[in-house]
């Protein structure tokens, strides 16, 4: 890694982004298979006879996708605050998009 006078952050090579935007592309395609997964589950009965959601399947499914955002964030914002304080187990990860 190079640094920038002024002692700056330091920059990241070719190497580094590409190696952190696969990262994010795999943790971003795991979460949302998580979600998927998860929501599925909880809303979808497995004998479905309807192509198209009917209106409890639709609110469900609008309900569990959004808790599951909200306790992303509350998580990603939990790990900050302890990696923030030195706390180990915080992985420097950021939870969906770096939040």
């Amino acid at each position: 890694m190079s640094f920038l006078f002024g002692g700056g952050r330091p920059q990241l090579s070719s190497e580094e982004k590409i190696a952190n935007a696969e990262t994010e592309v795999e943790m971003v395609s795991d979460m949302f298979s998580r979600l998927t997964q998860s929501c599925l589950k909880k809303c979808i009965p497995a004998d479905y006879r309807e192509a198209d959601l009917n209106k409890a399947e639709s609110v469900c499914l609008d309900r569990c996708v959004a808790k599951f955002f909200e306790v992303n964030v509350k998580v990603s914002e939990k790990m900050q605050q302890q990696a923030a304080a030195g706390g180990a187990g915080a992985g420097g990860a950021g939870g969906m998009f770096g939040m």
